[in-house]
């Protein structure tokens, strides 16, 4: 049986702001979450490694990998959202410079996207694609996976049943650690559906 451990990468200078195809390193703080983070994951006998293509994630990924003495395996379609018109801006920006937008996107919020951003339902069939691409690997493997908070929220509610208020408390903190058992997979819809 496949294990699965989402890793949110650790801290950057952006922590606070939308941050989605934006592209930062780890700050210091950032640096100092891996050793604990590296502490958490000892249990498990991680023999794979997975990560976003950016540097937030690799960084994160590869001090794992490292600790592990695997490879590092970076995929691009572990990427955060683009958040468009409001990458980089804090939300308390986003209602001063777009007051009606950021009520609109509040009231439809998970079904509207963000301005010049990636559409939602294109990262909702992005997240279902690569969340299955691990879990039919069809193999007795640990799989360790570093990615962003907002496609670990979209794999743990659509791809494995989880509330949103459950999804947001377990990937709140940067190095955040989630396993998830591929026996509780939602029935298996097509990807078609999150289209």
């Amino acid at each position: 049986m496949t294990k699965l451990i989402f890793i949110r990468h650790a801290e950057t200078d952006m922590a606070g702001t939308f941050c989605g195809h934006s592209d930062p390193e780890l700050n210091a703080n950032g640096f100092s979450q891996l050793p604990d983070l590296i502490d958490e994951l000892r249990c498990w006998p991680i023999q794979e490694v997975y990560s976003s293509d950016l540097r937030r994630a690799k960084q994160t990924a590869h001090a794992i990998a490292a600790h592990f003495q695997v490879e590092c395996q970076v995929r691009k379609e572990l990427r955060e959202i683009h958040f468009g018109r409001w990458e980089g801006l804090r939300w308390s920006e986003v209602e001063t410079r777009e007051p009606e937008e950021a009520q609109r996107w509040i009231q439809e919020y998970p079904n509207r996207s963000f301005p010049d951003g990636e559409a939602t339902q294109a990262f909702a069939v992005r997240i279902s694609k690569e969340v299955r691409f691990y879990l039919e690997k069809g193999k007795e493997r640990t799989l360790a996976v570093v990615t962003h908070a907002g496609f670990i929220r979209g794999a743990l509610t659509q791809i494995f049943g989880m509330s949103e208020e459950k999804a947001w408390d377990c990937t709140r903190k940067y190095g955040s650690v989630v396993l998830v058992d591929p026996n509780r997979v939602m029935e298996r819809r097509p990807v078609e559906e999150f289209a």
